[in-house]
């Protein structure tokens, strides 16, 4: 996929906005939606345990602990990728997820995310599927693709920088501007994916070389300026994997964070060996929000965090 790549499809009517108890309604709905959209693709609905004794490693996302000390999982994937090792084949899950002191209008320390994986699918298979994943919620809407250097070259061209961006290195510029400059803008009219993003924000995901540049695998969907979705053609290599989660607690302890547990269990799924797939996560919570034109998470959840 080069350049932008645009799909003009009509855009959705907003039909929704009502009282609380109809949004609540609707959201039950789109469970069952959700679930019909992965039965006719013969994917298989798991439950991993939400509470473990290691947590997913990264320097933006900070986990609950509990006083048995447990975490509760911030995302699914590597009770999925074990399970995956074991071969259990094509995959989701569609439950709540956990990360502390993320409370706003879009955020909840409690929300509900849909994540799968598919085996012998290509990155662009599983972009194009999760594109009509979202428009199962928000209707046929258009979509663009863009690479992260298009998109920072689009919306960031003379941004205002904080004082202490004279210390960051370009990965933490481009960050930055990508999060704070370029994603508000973005996905205003239609569903706006970046791709090969810097290959030192691979997380989980392959790293490949395009046009001498080393980018990660990895996808993002937005609408309104929404992120929606994180994808990746998945990292299947052990030894790789485990120099990034020491690298990503490395981080955590430069930046006064403590570091956390690495899973000894998840790392023994890889060497067994993890089949070729590619897997992604999506806001269930956002979208709802999105297709209600909601003003915040408080409005289409039972209980925002604070009446919970």
């Amino acid at each position: 996929m080069k350049g932008i790549k645009l799909k003009w499809i009509r855009a959705p009517v907003n039909t929704f906005q009502g009282s609380k108890i109809d949004r609540l309604k609707d959201r039950g709905a789109m469970f069952a939606k959700a679930r019909a959209f992965f039965a006719e693709r013969n994917v298989l609905e798991v439950d991993c345990p939400i509470l473990g004794g290691s947590a997913p490693i990264d320097l933006h996302i900070e986990i609950i602990s509990t006083s048995t000390n447990r975490y509760l999982h911030s995302s699914p994937e590597y009770g999925m990728k074990r399970l995956l090792a074991q071969g259990v084949g094509d995959i989701y899950q569609l439950g709540h997820v956990f990360r502390e002191g993320e409370v706003g209008r879009l955020h909840n320390p409690e929300f509900t995310m849909a994540e799968w994986y598919r085996h012998n699918f290509t990155f662009e298979e599983l972009l194009e599927e999760t594109l009509d994943f979202i428009r199962l919620f928000l209707g046929p809407l258009p979509s663009r693709v863009l690479t992260y250097k298009q998109a920072l070259e689009m919306y960031a061209k003379d941004p205002v920088l904080p004082e202490e961006a004279k210390h960051w290195d370009e990965d933490a510029r481009s960050a930055y501007l990508m999060g704070f400059v370029v994603e508000p803008q973005i996905g205003q009219d239609e569903l706006t994916v970046i791709i090969h993003f810097p290959a030192a924000q691979a997380a989980l995901a392959r790293t490949t070389l395009i046009d001498g540049e080393l980018v990660a695998k990895r996808f993002e969907i937005y609408y309104r300026g929404t992120e929606l979705a994180n994808g990746y053609h998945e990292l299947t290599d052990a030894v790789e994997q485990r120099i990034r989660l020491h690298q990503a607690n490395d981080l955590r302890k430069m930046h006064n964070k403590p570091a956390l547990p690495i899973d000894e269990n998840f790392l023994s799924a890889l060497q067994q060996g993890l089949p070729d797939c590619c897997g992604v996560a999506v806001g269930f919570d956002r979208l709802m929000l999105l297709r209600h034109d909601a003003d915040s998470l408080a409005d289409i959840l039972p209980f925002h965090w604070e009446e919970a």
